[in-house]
């Protein structure tokens, strides 16, 4: 009908009452406006409510139990029928009594006798309401939904652009595989290992290990600014050629900054990322590079992939050696404690081993490095 232009279909009202004769006064009061189930008690019209849920409820108050106030508190309880709107028919005139059904829920009051223009008027109100109502919740939820489709989406654009730019400078290195993959999952296992540490808590909450994870692929991007003469070199380094791989991390980082100065505005896993790519091949002892940062000065996040990165560069090939076993890795690991690396996070790696070792089965490159055949 007109009144209903927005509803697709005539509503459906509920008329709930112990007594035949206003159920079938009611009923016919509404029967030309409006689809009209009754039920006889309280019981029945929970059960109609909840199998299939009219578009509004007239709810009688004095009713053998449930009362009246008893269904609309269950009514009001129930996600499938709290959004039912209830009016309550009674013959109370209390503001007491009013002021129940308000705080349970209702949204009218309407008195016996019932006048028949007044129900017809709240009636076909509190249905337009409603009909407003469930359109504004749908879409409110269709754009909460949108938004966190898109959400996701920019997420998952910024994923891939990452692992994009690290395989750029990975691919150049043809005997580092899946390293990316390894040392993202390695880095994240350690931070949740430590993550309740005294020593770590306030460095290492739930979205920070998310960033590092994202960062991590990046601590390398640097190499792309390193000759292939001396970044796939067979042999070992002179001290001058050495000295250009250094700077792999100082290019690294510079690139990041750079992204993040056109880009207008600081991004805090990019703040990460540059702790990562420029302090990861510093040792706790103070005897790495580029600065020769020592202790606590080095970035919790280099320190995490320093584990990480030197994990799975002895049990992977490389063109100038051959992949360890596992248990050969965590050996010299363990032996780094306190000097390469920071002796919390050693230990957490060796107390964690077969998880990462789990980590680098998973992600083995092809043929598999050797780690993968150690018992």
């Amino acid at each position: 009908m007109n009144d209903f232009a927005l509803a697709a279909t005539r509503p459906t009202v509920l008329v709930v009452d112990d007594t035949p004769q206003n159920l079938n006064l009611i009923s016919e009061l509404l029967a030309h406006r409006y689809k009209v189930r009754v039920a006889p008690s309280g019981a029945r019209a929970l059960q109609i409510a909840r199998t299939t849920p009219p578009d509004m409820i007239l709810l009688d108050v004095v009713m053998p139990e449930p009362d009246g106030y008893e269904v609309c508190r269950q009514l009001k309880a129930d996600p499938a029928t709290r959004d039912i709107p209830v009016i309550f028919l009674t013959s109370r005139h209390d503001l007491e009594d009013e002021a129940r059904g308000f705080s349970l829920g209702a949204v009218d009051y309407i008195a016996k006798p019932v006048v028949p223009p007044l129900l017809l008027a709240r009636v076909h109100t509190h249905l337009t309401l409603k009909v407003a109502t469930d359109f504004l919740r749908d879409k409110s939820s269709y754009l909460e939904e949108e938004v966190e489709r898109r959400t996701q989406e920019v997420h998952d654009v910024q994923d891939v652009t990452i692992l994009t730019l690290a395989s750029l400078a990975e691919a150049r290195d043809n005997d580092t595989g899946n390293h990316i993959l390894r040392t993202q999952r390695y880095v994240r296992l350690l931070a949740q290992a430590l993550r309740d540490h005294p020593a770590y808590q306030t460095h290492l909450d739930e979205q920070t290990i998310e960033w590092l994870y994202k960062s991590a692929p990046l601590h390398d991007i640097g190499k792309v600014g390193i000759p292939d003469a001396i970044l796939l070199k067979p042999g070992k380094l002179t001290p001058e050629e050495f000295e250009i791989m250094k700077t792999h991390t100082t290019l690294g980082r510079d690139a990041i900054a750079m992204a993040e100065q056109r880009l207008g505005r600081t991004v805090p896993f990019l703040r990460i990322a540059k702790e990562i790519a420029y302090s990861h091949q510093e040792k706790w002892d103070g005897s790495g590079y580029p600065l020769g940062l020592k202790g606590e000065a080095i970035p919790v996040s280099a320190r995490l992939m320093a584990v990480a990165d030197v994990y799975d560069a002895l049990i992977s090939k490389r063109v100038y050696k051959g992949a360890m076993s596992h248990q050969e890795a965590v050996a010299i690991v363990s032996a780094g404690r306190g000097n390469h690396f920071d002796p919390v996070m050693a230990d957490a790696f060796v107390a964690h081993e077969a998880e990462f070792l789990a980590i680098a089965r998973a992600y083995a490159d092809t043929p598999e490095p050797a780690v993968a055949q150690a018992a």
